[in-house]
């Protein structure tokens, strides 16, 4: 069995509490390049079992746990794994399928819309077993086609190439998605992500029921889900804004589909607020990209989003929602609020907090592994 040893000096490793990640410098010498893409055992410098995990020597997180227990990288465990997460969702025709480390397939995303499956192997050992994974997956769910999106950013990490394409080769054409008795046009391999934010369509209902003969701000629309709620359950305006030209008009093609009135306007945020000073909403939702790419960027993030927020309190009537999301990890949800705080205090808002908000269910929180929780959000009543 091919093994790791982590340093004695690691004493304080977040492994040791649960965390499935195990950094190059926390090693006893560094990886052998034979085992990238492989399974190796870790072990504490007494030789204590931590687990089994994928190994890669080019990436700064050099294992990832699989399994606390010794099970084989192989068929078997990866078929028993994709059961236990189909078993562990609801029955949905658009829903996360396999969400990585929490699903115990560390770098494998699937979303499923429909009869299409969506996949991303974001890790090197996962894109090596795609071959031998890809069987199992089509007689889980047996869709009628499988999109490969392996073109994210973080594949280079792994010293992977960006591609996006079919597994049967054909092109897949734009269709037609009901999600929440909403329209969506889905253009799957080329849309951001896996092609529609799965993690929001909640929020996009829940938030919709408050809509009712109000004036409705859907600001960083992309294509216009929250706005698109909100006017079927009767908004009296809704304004969309995006600064992506592709987006507001696929938000102008989804309204005409679901037959609903939106005024998207191609513009950014900041210069729409600065712009429409005097403008006032009965309903915000601001629901930006992340801000914080990485622990570097979370000071001027921070500043980012209190500008953000100072002009949406701002903006907002008195009585009026708030509905604000963070989707950055190295955003915290403790740190988010305290932006929001701030933000209140210089508006002399006062602001009452109706619920928190977060994944859903089938974007499962692993507790001990905080890169796992992501998306957090607030709704709050300007009083």
């Amino acid at each position: 069995m091919n093994k790791l040893v982590l340093r004695k000096e690691a004493r304080h490793a977040r492994v040791l509490r649960g965390h499935p990640w195990v950094f190059v410098n926390e090693l006893d010498g560094e990886p052998d390049p034979a085992l990238d893409g492989q399974a190796a055992a870790l072990e504490d410098s007494r030789g204590n079992h931590l687990g089994m995990g994928i190994v890669n020597s080019r990436s700064q997180i050099a294992w990832r746990r699989y399994t606390t227990g010794k099970e084989a990288w192989d068929v078997t465990f990866w078929a028993r794994a994709l059961q236990a997460a189909d078993h562990n969702r609801e029955e949905e025709p658009f829903r996360r399928l396999v969400w990585s480390e929490a699903d115990d397939l560390p770098g494998l995303v699937i979303d499923q819309f429909d009869e299409v499956l969506v996949l991303q192997a974001l890790t090197l050992a996962v894109d090596r077993a795609l071959p031998e994974m890809l069987p199992l997956i089509q007689e889980q769910w047996q869709p009628r086609e499988i999109v490969l999106r392996n073109d994210a950013p973080s594949r280079r990490m792994e010293g992977l190439e960006l591609h996006s394409r079919t597994v049967s080769g054909q092109p897949l054409a734009p269709f037609w998605g009901q999600i929440y008795n909403v329209w969506y046009w889905l253009d799957l391999e080329n849309a951001q992500k896996t092609g529609f934010y799965l993690d929001q369509r909640q929020e996009h209902f829940k938030v919709a029921t408050m809509a009712d003969g109000w004036r409705v701000l859907d600001a960083f629309c992309n294509q216009g889900a929250f706005a698109l709620n909100c006017a079927r359950a009767g908004a009296r305006e809704v304004v969309a804004i995006d600064s992506s030209a592709e987006a507001v008009q696929q938000g102008r093609k989804n309204a005409a589909k679901n037959e609903v009135e939106i005024d998207f306007r191609e513009e950014n945020v900041f210069d729409f607020f600065t712009a429409n000073r005097r403008e006032r909403f009965d309903l915000v939702v601001l629901d930006p990209p992340s801000f914080a790419p990485n622990k570097r960027s979370v000071a001027g993030a921070s500043k980012g989003y209190k500008e953000l927020h100072v002009r949406a309190f701002h903006a907002l009537n008195p009585g009026g929602i708030l509905a604000t999301y963070c989707c950055s990890h190295h955003v915290s949800r403790s740190l988010f609020r305290e932006i929001i705080e701030q933000a209140a205090a210089d508006t002399r808002s006062k602001v009452q907090v109706l619920y928190e908000t977060g994944q859903p269910i089938d974007h499962p929180v692993l507790l001990n592994f905080p890169e796992s929780e992501y998306l957090k959000g607030f709704i709050l009543r300007k009083a």
